[in-house]
């Protein structure tokens, strides 16, 4: 049996805004581990009192980045994502235990097709990023399912051929789809008989997702899924 991995102080170097209530933070590890992209660190914090509280945060950065970025929700009386929201600033240390994952990991070699929902793109930025560093953009292919243009984390990047953004209560001007929830004429075009399935999201998303790559014929052995839940 593995060992699990241990608590490691980690430097925050940098902090921004992806969208109005989320946040990436970019970490500097004491000892920095070579992650998997897919995989997540657990963020704890320990008050003066000894209470303790711990969330897991998906990495998004690619494998090859020293430093890792966790991008973080805030939610309505969030414990932990509240006091990273609110408190942390640039130059804090945190306490960080990871890689953690294998299921969700991809081996960044196999084609494969991501399907994300809202804030669940987070790992599948690494595997997108990992792809473009390695030189090969064709690897991966994303869906990205948000509800407004604002709602879309890392919107920079997510642009180009590899890339599909579909909005679902608000489309931008010129947009050639009307907003609408993500639905079997938006996977169609992009599946591949040669590419494993990767969708995260919401428990709702992740279920809708699936039926709809079920219902268009892939085998229920070529999807995985991650699901979130609200880690507060």
């Amino acid at each position: 049996m593995a060992l699990p991995t241990p608590w490691q102080t980690a430097t925050v170097t940098d902090i921004r805004a992806e969208t109005r209530t989320a946040k990436t933070f970019r970490l500097e590890l004491a000892d920095p581990r070579r992650h998997l992209a897919g995989q997540h660190y657990v963020v704890r914090l320990t008050a003066p009192d000894g209470y303790r509280a711990q969330r897991s945060y998906s990495v998004a950065s690619a494998p090859d980045d020293r430093a890792i970025e966790l991008t973080v929700e805030l939610l309505p009386g969030g414990e932990v994502s509240g006091f990273l929201h609110e408190v942390v600033e640039v130059g804090d240390e945190l306490e960080v235990r990871g890689p953690i994952g294998g299921f969700f990991a991809w081996d960044d070699e196999s084609p494969i097709l991501g399907v994300a929902g809202g804030s669940g793109v987070v790992p599948l930025m690494s595997m997108l990023r990992h792809s473009r560093a390695q030189g090969h953009p064709d690897l991966v292919q994303l869906v990205v399912s948000v509800r407004t243009p604002a709602d879309l984390y890392y919107a920079g990047e997510i642009t180009g051929p590899e890339t599909t953004i579909v909005h679902t209560r608000q489309a931008p001007a010129g947009s050639h789809r009307p907003a609408g929830r993500l639905s079997a004429g938006d996977l169609e075009p992009i599946l591949d008989a040669d590419r494993e399935i990767y969708v995260c999201g919401s428990p709702g998303f992740c279920d809708g997702a699936t039926a709809l790559l079920l219902d268009l014929g892939v085998d229920t052995h070529r999807i995985r899924v991650e699901r979130f839940g609200p880690t507060r």
